[in-house]
């Protein structure tokens, strides 16, 4: 269990994520915020979360924090990622393939109602891949490595900021 060391990490991935969200884009870009649900496999869980993406930098590669926790297998989980994606257009379509990943900070809880063990706090990276519809609807499929559960599964969708 890390008592002390661990915090730095989350402030660190907290800041991140808040000096992210508070970059200026140009008036024409637009950015968006996602939710998302699904299910996880090692540990078996569902989960939910939220993100915010940031508009095109160079070409399709953004940026994509966010936090999601899972419940379920009698722990919890709270991820915070900071993803670094590239959207790939489908010719013609409405469809982009998206690929990309990056680094977790990841609290993880024990649910036992006898003991109290405390959050855990470890860090892990992730490798995600899906495909993203212009009106917003996604689908994504994670994979994890570190702390961060096996193999995610999930849709959602993004609301365009104007």
């Amino acid at each position: 269990m890390v008592l002390g060391s661990g915090r730095i990490w989350v402030r660190t991935g907290v800041l991140t994520a808040i000096v992210l969200a508070c970059v200026s884009s140009p008036a024409g870009a637009q950015s968006s915020i996602g939710f998302a649900g699904g299910g996880s496999v090692d540990p078996e869980q569902g989960y939910v979360g939220v993100f915010w993406e940031s508009p095109d930098i160079g070409g399709a590669f953004r940026i994509r924090p966010g936090i999601d926790g899972g419940f379920g297998s009698d722990l919890r989980l709270g991820t915070i990622n900071l993803d670094f994606i590239y959207r790939l257009p489908l010719g013609g379509l409405p469809w982009r393939f998206v690929t990309g990943g990056g680094p977790a900070v990841v609290l993880i809880r024990l649910t036992d109602d006898l003991y109290d063990y405390g959050t855990e706090v470890t860090a892990g990276g992730s490798y995600l891949f899906g495909f993203a519809h212009d009106s917003g609807f996604f689908t994504e499929f994670r994979i994890g490595g570190g702390n961060v559960p096996a193999l995610k599964f999930g849709a959602g969708w993004a609301i365009k900021i104007q």
